[in-house]
């Protein structure tokens, strides 16, 4: 009897030793590999989440702040649907938005632009004609009508969530000719007949006039508005009655995102924000962290992280992820960077929900885009990662391994939060690692369902986890 037993064995044990090393590696070996790897310790603050203003407690059991700070929405895409039923449509998915965790919603330029029915906003005439005023051959916008905008928000703010106007004030169009003695032409320059008589402009308003030739920036040969002439400040944030005031206090909307920021000075922005008030994010399409950071600090905003988004692209679709160690808005000021992944203007990214796994487990102000949400990728995941951001992505970040294959980063956590570790697998294969947590003989659990382990940490906090190929885990402790 002892023969056969011995040979079980043999064959067990050779079958273990070729399961060690047919890739050339055993455990110790993989955690050694892991352990070579110097751990990146990308922020260094207190740990508190990205704040988008004032705290508030929910009336209706939904929570408005989170362990993880807040999700924004891009509440549209380029040329929606025209007919004057968009504010209908996104009236009627806010409630099921804030079930699922998002917080926030960015709307398009809401008043009465040049193109009338047609316009997607960004060629503004009139700041205080929301849908309601017969011009540019319409009474609504393409978006819908003022009371339809009024109830949209109101509904937004019965769900607890914030809403954020998109506002263009770097131009303006849709004037009337005139005789412009300054540039000794007829430009299209006055305004002095918008419907509701608000803001009137002539080129005394315009560059190039009084105050100079020109500013930061002209786009596609608008009208470009003078923010250094009183009157124009005076409209645009100083006045009780005037765009932005009105905007906050009569529209209710929260903050802003600024269009073509590259347009105007950040003293601009911080003037506005100085006066008026509530969350505000830039539009500053430069990959150059430095260029982002020196802006956001000037202007006293967030910024949108185009350096994270391109850094995002070249490495989920170039195959590399180790660039993710590069330098990013969120890294450099985690408290001012707005992270997307898509949105109206830009549609890169090939690896959309390995982009949306990476900027909803790491720090900074993480942007959904509608078709994405809505359209084009798993809503089901996409909530999924919403949860995961509310309630662990919490803490400074850390980079525990990368090259180009795989990415493996910590939260590390926040007010009793435990945080998370987020595995990013970008080959066509499943993949295992070593990493170190922050957690001592601790049962962990990877939260997407991606992985059926449920691994215990040993007393070093090392721990072994796997993610899916093309795909991502996200673990934390099993509670």
């Amino acid at each position: 009897m002892k023969k056969p037993i011995a040979k079980i064995f043999s064959i067990l044990a050779i079958t273990a030793f070729y399961s060690c090393t047919q890739d050339g590696t055993n455990e110790n070996d993989t955690k050694a590999e892991s352990q070579e790897f110097k751990i990146i310790n990308v922020t260094h603050h207190d740990g508190k989440p990205f704040s988008t203003g004032d705290s508030k407690s929910s009336v209706t059991g939904k929570y408005v702040d989170n362990p993880g700070g807040g999700v924004m929405m891009q509440a549209f895409y380029w040329d929606v649907p025209a007919g004057g039923n968009w504010w209908n449509t996104v009236n009627g998915k806010v409630t099921a938005w804030s079930n699922a965790g998002i917080g926030s919603i960015w709307l398009p330029p809401a008043s009465k632009a040049q193109n009338g029915a047609f316009s997607m906003g960004y060629d503004p005439t009139d700041y205080f004609d929301f849908g309601d005023y017969n011009q540019n051959g319409t009474t609504e916008t393409r978006f819908g009508s003022k009371t339809e905008l009024v109830s949209l928000i109101t509904k937004a703010h019965t769900e607890n969530m914030k809403v954020y106007a998109d506002i263009v004030i770097n131009h303006n169009s849709g004037g009337q000719s005139e005789a412009n003695p300054f540039t000794g032409t007829n430009t299209w320059t006055n305004f002095n007949g918008i419907a509701s008589g608000k803001f009137k402009r002539t080129y005394v308003n315009f560059y190039k006039n009084s105050y100079g030739n020109n500013d930061e920036g002209s786009f596609g040969g608008f009208p470009d508005l003078c923010h250094a002439d009183p009157y124009v400040q005076d409209w645009l944030w100083k006045r009780a009655d005037g765009v932005g005031k009105y905007y906050k206090n009569t529209m209710k909307f929260d903050g802003w995102r600024f269009d073509y920021v590259k347009g105007f000075a950040p003293w601009v922005v911080y003037d506005w924000n100085a006066n008026v008030g509530g969350f505000s994010v830039g539009e500053l399409w430069d990959s150059n962290v430095n260029i982002l950071n020196d802006w956001a600090n000037n202007a006293n905003s967030s910024v949108f992280d185009f350096a994270c988004y391109y850094k995002m692209n070249d490495a989920f679709d170039g195959n590399n992820l180790a660039l993710l160690n590069d330098d990013m808005m969120w890294k450099r000021n985690p408290y001012k960077a707005v992270t997307f992944v898509t949105n109206h203007d830009t549609d890169e990214i090939w690896s959309k929900l390995l982009a949306y796994s990476y900027i909803l487990t790491h720090e900074g102000y993480p942007t959904i885009f509608y078709r994405d949400y809505e359209e084009w990728l798993d809503k089901t995941k996409l909530n999924n990662l919403i949860w995961i951001h509310n309630n662990k992505a919490t803490g400074t970040t850390s980079i525990l391994y990368s090259d180009n294959d795989e990415y493996v980063a910590r939260r590390n956590g926040y007010n009793g939060n435990p945080g998370l570790v987020v595995y990013i697998n970008n080959s066509d294969v499943w993949q295992e690692r070593w990493i170190q947590t922050n957690w001592a003989n601790t049962q962990i659990k990877d939260f997407t369902g991606n992985s059926t382990w449920y691994p215990t940490t040993q007393a070093d906090k090392w721990v072994k986890i796997q993610c899916p190929p093309k795909g991502y885990s996200i673990w934390s402790i099993n509670q």
